[in-house]
């Protein structure tokens, strides 16, 4: 894929979706898009790469097109980011402390493998 502006338009033609309403549903700004559809920009900031990464389920390098495979979340990897954002910031910190306990009580039976 040529451009991080082609690659938005699939990732939104693919979802049914205009990059209009992904600039809404992320906050952030419509000119971004444009810059990019004009050239005025070539890329993006981090944050704003991974944001509009985890919107679509896929990682930062597809979207950047480094990698190949958009294979990297699935649909309910991508509604649990959706969910999680609304989520205030003690329901947040619950979430991850559910997510270290899951993950402390996983190492010991890798190391065992």
């Amino acid at each position: 894929m040529g451009s991080l502006y082609e690659m938005i338009t699939k990732l939104c033609e693919q979802r049914g979706i205009r990059p209009g309403r992904l600039c809404d549903e992320l906050s952030i700004s419509r000119g971004l898009i444009t810059d990019l559809k004009m050239g005025r920009k070539k890329g993006v900031s981090a944050e704003t790469a991974q944001k509009i990464a985890a919107f679509f389920g896929v990682s930062v390098g597809y979207l950047l097109g480094q990698e190949e495979s958009s294979d990297v979340l699935d649909e309910v990897d991508i509604s649990f980011y959706g969910e999680y954002k609304e989520l205030d910031d003690e329901q947040k910190e619950a979430v991850r402390a559910m997510v270290r306990a899951m993950r402390s009580r996983r190492q010991p039976n890798q190391e065992n493998q």
